[in-house]
């Protein structure tokens, strides 16, 4: 059971003890990601992060951060999202009050300096250029901009190589003053701890940090779609690198957790429909598999396949064949399946004191609302076959279709076809 504490600055604090553990984790979310930028300011949230490690008050240099942790045998680390920014780290128990007070110092002192503004700028540069390189990554980033063209949602998170070059630190300072506010921050902690004195702990290093008004959490986002879309992107490689998707759920739908029994019933693991047909059955592919993404307003289903350059509609066919089969029927055993699938993984998951963090984190920057694990199993319990059928009714229609290749020749005309563009 977790144990939530708000501060008079408004920062959230989560304890989730695990008293058979032998480590802490430590995350620091932040409600702040691309999604809150301006178009001109792009990949800011994520430059922040990188700055962040460049250099504190109490650890000027970036040597002097990581070996703070590696010293310990401990690891550090950070990722920025579509709508929040992850601070993390992983230590034996008895080195929990360092790590605090390094991830608290990355937060409350960065130095934010303009040299090292300068070269990060560079290494984010190189960052986009290896995305851009990756066909598997490329085509996770037009698939995006597919399903929210010219909108936030759409942007790839670094942003791009023109915004990120003409950054200013004077841009990054006022981005960072107006999003890093402790009422727009989440502690979570998981592990061998105290709740209390784990709680107290964060309440010494955090008490002081001002809280002035959070930016709005809204951004511009317009899903309305008529017909099915198409992106290409020609080039030389082994493989062309697909991805078909639609619309999904938000992050606190009603609905959403039968959106993911229904995901896991399509391509989740090696006894899913997409790996048993599309693999298994007509070799089509060697990797084949679906995932969900959920946000605040919006959401997406999303298949990946990589296969061979001369296959591409036939695999693209068959996948959107299993995707509207969906709808035609879903048996009791596949059900049965789903259920336990996602309910053992997530039991998995939650044994691990990061996951657990992140977990229970994640869903407090998000919604201000924390499900227990015994609560979500309990929801999976709950889901029939009509919540299926209901799900698959409302969102997969032929019109609603985005589909992105990455890959050498142009399969425009047979995909447009194959999609009644």
């Amino acid at each position: 059971m977790h144990n939530k504490a708000v501060l008079d600055n408004g920062l959230s604090i989560i304890a989730n003890p695990m008293p058979y553990s032998r480590s802490v984790s430590v995350v620091i979310f932040t409600g702040t990601g691309s999604c809150h930028e301006n178009p001109g300011e792009a990949g800011v949230s994520h430059f922040i992060e990188h700055l962040c490690f460049k250099g504190t008050r109490h650890r000027p240099t970036s040597k002097d951060i990581s070996q703070a942790i590696e010293g310990v045998g401990g690891v550090l680390n950070a990722s920025t999202g579509k709508e929040a920014t992850a601070y993390w780290g992983k230590v034996a128990s008895s080195h929990f009050p360092l790590l605090l007070d390094t991830l608290s110092d990355l937060i409350l002192n960065p130095l934010l300096r303009q040299e090292d503004l300068e070269q990060e700028r560079s290494v984010i540069i190189e960052e986009i250029n290896m995305s851009l390189d990756s066909p598997q990554q490329r085509v996770s980033m037009l698939i995006d901009e597919l399903l929210w063209p010219e909108q936030p949602l759409g942007r790839d998170i670094a942003g791009s190589k023109e915004t990120v070059s003409s950054m200013s630190r004077t841009q990054i300072l006022e981005y960072f003053s107006h999003h890093y506010l402790p009422n727009n921050t989440v502690v979570s902690i998981a592990g061998d701890i105290e709740s209390a004195e784990a709680i107290d702990r964060v309440a010494s290093l955090f008490n002081n940090w001002t809280a002035r008004q959070a930016p709005p959490k809204d951004y511009f986002l317009d899903q309305e779609q008529f017909s099915a879309r198409l992106q290409i992107n020609t080039r030389e490689s082994e493989q062309a690198h697909l991805c078909l998707a639609i619309h999904g759920l938000p992050y606190a739908h009603p609905q959403r957790f039968a959106l993911d029994m229904l995901n896991t019933v399509l391509g989740e693991g090696m006894s899913s429909r997409l790996f048993i047909e599309i693999r298994e059955n007509k070799g089509l592919a060697y990797d084949i598999h679906s995932y969900m993404n959920h946000f605040r307003s919006s959401g997406s289903l999303i298949i990946y396949a990589g296969t061979d350059a001369g296959k591409v509609e036939t695999a693209s066919s068959a996948i959107i064949e299993e995707l509207f089969k969906l709808k035609q029927e879903i048996s009791l055993e596949e059900l049965a399946r789903a259920r336990e699938l996602l309910k053992g993984r997530i039991q998995l998951e939650m044994e691990d004191n990061r996951n657990l963090a992140m977990w229970t984190g994640s869903q407090e920057i998000m919604k201000r609302d924390i499900l227990s694990l015994e609560q979500v199993l309990s929801v999976f319990d709950s889901i029939t076959l009509d919540d299926l059928a209901r799900v698959a009714g409302e969102l997969i229609h032929g019109d609603k279709l985005n589909m992105a290749v990455v890959g050498p020749g142009d399969e425009s005309v047979p995909l447009k076809k194959l999609l009644r563009i």
